[in-house]
């Protein structure tokens, strides 16, 4: 069982849900896993995905409280997906997976 920062307990499967979410949730934590090198401003990430700046905000902020990304405050305060994260292991493995399948 995984503990959150609210010290709530959550199943694997309600981290899952917490962190992939809607499309916007997917798209912003697809292009941090496609990109495990880099860390990204806001700003990119408002650009490679086409959303709002909010939207692209409040995934950030539920990735970071997940663990899922690490957040630097540089400035500009750059994201970055964390590779050290067991769940995160997973998905991008799959992504990269999927996207090989693809190609």
């Amino acid at each position: 069982m995984l503990i959150t920062n609210q010290r709530q307990p959550r199943t694997i499967w309600g981290e899952l849900e917490a962190g992939l979410g809607s499309g916007a949730q997917f798209r912003v934590l697809l292009h941090l896993a496609m990109h495990p090198e880099e860390a990204l401003t806001k700003y990119a990430l408002v650009k490679a995905t086409g959303l709002r700046t909010p939207a692209v905000t409040q995934q950030l902020n539920r990735l970071v409280e997940l663990s899922w990304a690490k957040k630097y405050e540089s400035n500009p305060v750059t994201h970055q997906i964390c590779l050290d994260n067991e769940v995160i292991q997973l998905i991008h493995e799959l992504f990269y997976n999927l996207k090989g399948a693809r190609a």
